[in-house]
């Protein structure tokens, strides 16, 4: 099979072309597995801490790319949930153990074996992949295949970040980062919340501008005051500072909610601006999204088709992935980046 393969950690201001083409042998599905011919993969800012080593794979090489589209090509022993031709997808959970507490609580996203698509195991930046049944999710037929990738992550985590900031209906919601998983947060809470006002604060005057589009009350600088205090505000950034200027637009008691694997090093000095007074007292809060469990990705495909929630794409072949991330990596964005293979 055709494939895109990191070699080797690397930094992507000094290193262009950080993945190679190679023909690879086609995977088997194991016990519980099925195989997927892949038609579509998201392109996500996480493949960046893949290869700049924040979250590093355990073993290279390794195949990259965690939004994946397909079909059911073959199934392995055991493996009865799908029949050949339907169309599935894979989110960044490829695997957990099933066993331990938080598993069987529905927190699988906690697990300590939490395995990880295209960076624990080969992912969807190929032709085929593997995964088990059980974290293989149907396609709603509303979608298309491009449509579709961008949902089962930047829609996922974004769907678990809503879940997270506790708050509903007429509240403020605040939105730091304008890229693929922020644009289809603000998608959603116009369907599920239509009192609900969003603000969004972004350094690009382009994600300003989208944001506008989609039906933000306001968008300003990431440094801007908002206009009003808000409620939660969600970071989707892969930096420091928008964190600490997050904290000073919330109410007393509000909740920020950091959805991102990893922070770089390159601004981690800004956390010297926090002043506690007007930062983090009278209750604030800050919370983590770690990974995402099967059943967010579950529902949220079920909540996107029932809007039906249409992601704003960009579409890139197989080959140029190498281009779709140095965009990524220059935010280069206007929604998400997604790779056609086949």
């Amino acid at each position: 099979m055709k494939a895109m393969v990191l070699d080797t950690i690397c930094d992507l201001s000094e290193c262009s072309e950080p993945l190679r083409l190679a023909e690879l042998p086609d995977p088997e599905p194991g016990d519980g597995e099925v195989l997927i011919r892949i038609s579509a993969c998201g392109v996500c800012h996480t493949e960046l801490d893949e290869i700049e080593g924040r979250t590093p794979p355990p073993a290279l090489p390794v195949v990259p790319g965690h939004q994946v589209v397909g079909k059911v090509e073959k199934s392995g022993p055991g493996a009865i949930k799908f029949q050949p031709g339907v169309r599935v997808g894979v989110g960044w959970i490829h695997s957990a153990c099933g066993k331990c507490d938080l598993c069987k609580s529905g927190q699988e996203n906690l697990c300590a074996h939490f395995r990880a698509t295209g960076r624990d195991v080969n992912g969807g930046y190929a032709e085929l992949m593997t995964v088990p049944e059980s974290h293989a999710f149907l396609i709603p037929d509303v979608f298309t295949d491009v449509e579709a990738a961008p949902l089962l992550c930047a829609g996922a985590i974004g769907y678990r970040s809503m879940n997270l900031t506790g708050i509903s209906g007429s509240r403020k919601l605040g939105l730091t980062g304008f890229g693929a998983s922020g644009h289809l947060v603000l998608k959603m809470v116009r369907h599920r919340y239509p009192g609900m006002n969003v603000y969004v604060f972004a350094r690009s005057p382009g994600e300003r501008e989208f944001a506008l589009e989609l039906g933000a009350v306001w968008a300003g600088d990431t440094t801007d005051e908002s206009p009003e205090k808000l409620d939660a505000i969600i970071d989707t950034t892969p930096v420091w500072k928008p964190v600490v200027e997050a904290l000073r637009n919330l109410v007393p008691g509000g909740r920020l909610v950091i959805n991102a694997i990893r922070k770089e090093d390159r601004d981690k000095e800004y956390l010297l601006n926090i002043d506690y007074t007007e930062h983090l007292w009278m209750e604030k809060e800050i919370k983590s999204v770690a990974n995402v469990a099967g059943s967010d990705i579950a529902e949220f495909l079920e909540l996107a088709a029932e809007i039906p929630i249409r992601p704003e794409t960009e579409v890139y072949h197989l080959e140029d992935a190498n281009r779709a991330l140095a965009e990524l990596k220059q935010r280069k964005i206007r929604g998400a980046k997604v790779l056609v293979i086949g």
